[in-house]
């Protein structure tokens, strides 16, 4: 993947912010434990890419929907990890007012 991804830089923030070391969240994703610190590191410098199998486990175990990972900046993955969590009638309603403010007026 091209170093541009989003995805070492998501994955090393999640991590961090649910309080894990690298070595911590590849063994509760599945990994042996003596390498589990050094493939999480590969991921988090971009040098090698999880396969989505791998960021599914990864997304489950930090609490963060799936396309967080590929989030360019950081509001916009703040934003889907808020709205993810919300009620199914909440993100209707959302998704309703969003619909309604991103139409252009229309002049008489």
């Amino acid at each position: 993947m091209p170093q541009d991804s989003p995805i070492p830089k998501r994955l090393k923030d999640a991590r961090q912010k649910a309080g894990f070391t690298q070595k911590e969240l590849g063994m509760r994703i599945g990994m042996d434990q003596g390498s589990a610190s050094g493939r999480m590191n590969h991921y988090e410098k971009g040098r090698h890419t999880p396969d989505i199998s791998v960021l599914k486990r990864m997304a489950e175990e930090l609490d963060v929907p799936l396309h967080y990972f590929f989030c360019e900046d950081d509001i916009t993955a703040e934003l889907v990890c808020l709205i993810d969590k919300l009620p199914e009638q909440n993100k209707l309603e959302l998704l309703n007012l969003l619909t309604s403010r991103a139409k252009p007026e229309v002049e008489n």
